[in-house]
């Protein structure tokens, strides 16, 4: 709703301070509570035995390593034991370790040779050297062969193996869809994973316990966290597969969690209404947080030229911060120019859209409110850098609108609204709530331009401008992908 939560929408009431709010008043309490640390601050973790429990057999580091270098499973084989590997000591929880070096402003690299240290080089994997897919493909795929040749510590190690991903939600989400290969080959298990938040927003890893930074001044920060990664309980996530539909002749600009298609289907039982184009261009991607339109898009796409054409005026979370900011003043978010037609403000104008509510097969017209000017759906609770715009409502108003208890493995994205800057400023700090607008299992979205020539449209924080025009349209539907991803929970 658009009000403050005064009715009783909302479980925390205006008079208390929510749990967010008040961890967000202390940075030093943030980097200790929100990452976790506090409970294991007293607990002494040996480093010799946190590594026996991590590290793999040098043939198989080695092995791996190789076979991920000559993208050839079969170019390994000189690491093996002729001997067999019986007797060989096998971890208790084997890690690999995924770093983002260019995360973190200037403790990428810094914390790339503590992890090295702690492990082992060939079990850190610096994303600008080896890719995720690389090591689905030809690492993981080595350990698989010499499992199915009867060695024992192959095999444990590929039943145990968990993965830690150092860097931001763009850099877990590619990680996760890498891994998704799995599923679709048929080569479970899937590793489940584990985060070290070098981003600046880090939803992803708030949402499952890792908080939103990671404490480098804490010299035993690391060691906690890859503890807590080797014994952390595991949960399921969510992921929804987009697919965007353009006219023939319109080409979007995607960004890197959107590629081109050769072709995609949407859903026949929704009858499409008016002329199709004589071609259509198809792109495709996968979100685990948010997919938005309107005007948040617009301005993180703003962020995101400024920020790829000065770097060195962003070089960390708290100048990423301000720039965002800045860009939100000055993109028409709270003031709409006195020369812009009042017609042209809300998405209303140019987007219709349907859905598949829970336990539904029919696709039902819901209206966009007039007042809209981003059209958010949202998968985790956490947005926009740890905020719950949906917020925690209860039972009674659940009931009312006809919504269920929001999770990240429910099959759900919760749609709301945002009108202003204004309004959006008031509902990122949680003192009103969003505009609830559906909980949906499947959503098509239709845009036709109108006076409007382009709309803006974002994936878990990677924006795009996407071309539309008046005489075609174009779609974007997102389903839910049929497996889920497996996160290490690290509350």
């Amino acid at each position: 709703m658009d009000s403050p939560p005064s009715e009783g929408e909302s479980s925390t009431s205006q008079g208390e301070s929510s749990p967010s709010r008040t961890v967000s008043r202390s940075s030093m309490m943030e980097s200790i509570r929100s990452y976790g640390l506090s409970r294991l601050a007293g607990i002494k973790i040996d480093t010799d035995e946190l590594r026996r429990r991590l590290l793999m057999p040098q043939y198989l580091r080695l092995a791996m390593l190789d076979s991920i270098t000559k993208k050839d499973t079969d170019g390994s084989d000189q690491h093996f034991p002729s001997s067999g590997s019986a007797d060989v000591p096998c971890p208790e929880s084997p890690m690999i370790v995924f770093i983002n070096p260019r995360s973190g402003g200037r403790n990428g690299p810094v914390l790339k040779e503590r992890l090295q240290k702690l492990i082992s080089e060939e079990q850190v994997l610096d994303l600008e050297d080896v890719k995720p897919h690389e090591f689905v493909r030809y690492g993981l795929a080595c350990i698989e062969k010499w499992a199915n040749y009867g060695d024992f510590c192959a095999k444990e190690i590929r039943q145990n193996i968990r993965i830690v991903v150092a860097g931001g939600d763009g850099t877990v989400g590619w990680v996760l869809g890498c891994l998704g290969e799995l599923n679709q080959n048929g080569r479970e298990p899937v590793p489940p994973v584990a985060i070290i938040p070098l981003g600046t927003g880090n939803d992803l890893s708030r949402s499952f316990g890792w908080g939103g930074s990671y404490p480098f001044t804490w010299k035993s920060g690391i060691k906690r966290t890859l503890h807590r990664a080797s014994v952390g309980p595991v949960s399921n996530l969510d992921s929804w597969h987009v697919v965007v539909q353009v006219p023939g002749g319109e080409v979007a600009d995607p960004p890197h969690s959107l590629k081109a298609a050769e072709e995609c289907s949407l859903d026949k039982t929704l009858e499409i209404e008016g002329d199709l184009p004589d071609k259509v261009n198809f792109y495709e991607g996968v979100f685990y947080n948010y997919f938005s339109i309107g005007m948040d898009a617009k301005v993180a796409y703003g962020f995101h030229h400024f920020r790829n054409e000065k770097p060195h005026l962003a070089q960390g979370p708290l100048a990423n911060k301000i720039i965002y900011s800045g860009y939100s003043c000055s993109q028409g978010w709270f003031l709409t120019t006195c020369t812009s037609d009042p017609s042209l403000r809300g998405l209303k104008n140019i987007l219709r859209m349907h859905v598949k509510k829970v336990n539904s097969t029919e696709w039902e017209r819901i209206p966009v409110p007039k007042s809209v000017r981003a059209v958010v759906a949202l998968n985790l609770h956490n947005y926009g850098s740890g905020r719950n715009p949906w917020g925690n409502l209860k039972p009674k108003y659940l009931e009312k609108r006809g919504f269920v208890e929001a999770r990240s493995d429910d099959g759900l994205l919760e749609i709301f609204g945002l009108k202003e800057g204004w309004h959006a400023s008031f509902v990122m700090t949680e003192l009103i709530s969003a505009k609830h607008i559906t909980q949906a299992a499947s959503i098509r979205m239709e845009l036709r331009g109108g006076e409007w020539k382009e709309a803006f449209m974002q994936m878990d924080g990677e924006p795009w401008k996407q071309p539309i025009c008046n005489d075609y349209s174009t779609f974007v539907e997102i389903n839910r992908v049929p497996f889920q991803s497996v996160m290490v929970n690290g509350e």
